[in-house]
């Protein structure tokens, strides 16, 4: 029991870093889980990446915990207008991802869940990246809050998120892509990725849990609450990392990390 713990607060500190930064997640995850095999049933790994993200959303709330806090009394009348304004653009934002990925969850599995499709994904995105930001270079931004983001705005970086489905991806990676061209700045953009990736994740936990059920058995049950609680701890300090980084920084760095792990895993899996 104590080996699959370790293996799970490994599996956990994982998912904390790599769902927030524009990385993928389960590429990484893809990748670990050849070396840190839970001794779980293959039903259960799979329901377990996904359940994880529970702790990372719940990291989300806790920074942004005042933000999205519509009924802070610290808040003015027009504060929290904003505020409700922004739960809106969230909630559309999140419908184009929602649809797809309930009308297409288990062929989306079958078909693309694998170390290939995984590989190709972070080299081309990682490609994209460099590109986008070469593109954008020091272009003043048009969007440099989330207030001044239209509606319309908000669903069209929400297409985007449909991308996130494919695996390898990244739902951070797709939403801030398309946030950048659009017209976003940096932050702005990380920002509501964070945001968007409440409803999403949350949705998606529920519908993996739901087809595995609830009955769980103590060291099932006891893996699940480390493996968040950890994703949890690590998700934080991922998220303010993040946030400060691209006060100064650009998204390149990221780009040139996915093309590096797309070769490895593509050579790994190629050799093995």
């Amino acid at each position: 029991m104590i080996g699959e713990i370790i293996k799970t607060i490994l599996l956990g500190i994982i998912e904390g870093i790599t769902e927030w930064l524009p990385i993928s997640s389960t590429g990484h995850l893809i990748l670990a889980q050849e070396f840190i095999k839970l001794n779980m049933t293959e039903e259960f790994c799979e329901m377990f990446d996904v359940i994880i993200q529970l702790g990372a959303i719940l990291a989300v709330a806790v920074v942004f915990f005042k933000k999205l806090n519509p009924f802070s009394r610290e808040k003015t009348e027009s504060e929290r207008m904003d505020t409700y304004a922004l739960w809106i653009k969230i909630i559309v934002a999140c419908i184009p991802a929602g649809v797809i990925g309930i009308l297409f969850d288990d062929l989306l599995d079958e078909y693309l869940y694998n170390p290939w499709v995984v590989a190709l994904m972070l080299i081309l995105y990682g490609i994209i990246f460099i590109v986008v930001e070469m593109k954008i270079g020091g272009r003043r931004s048009k969007y440099r809050n989330l207030e001044m983001l239209p509606l319309s705005t908000a669903f069209m970086i929400g297409l985007f998120q449909v991308l996130a489905l494919i695996p390898g991806t990244s739902r951070s990676g797709a939403t801030i892509i398309g946030g950048l061209l659009i017209g976003c700045s940096r932050y702005v953009a990380a920002e509501f990725t964070f945001f968007l990736a409440m409803p999403v994740m949350l949705g998606a936990s529920l519908v993996k849990l739901l087809k595995f059920g609830f009955s769980f058995t103590a060291q099932e049950f006891i893996i699940l609450i480390v493996g968040m609680g950890v994703s949890f701890i690590v998700s934080v300090g991922t998220i303010k990392f993040l946030m400060d980084f691209v006060k100064g920084h650009d998204f390149k760095i990221f780009g040139i990390y996915r093309i590096i792990l797309g070769i490895i895993v593509l050579a790994y899996f190629m050799l093995s």
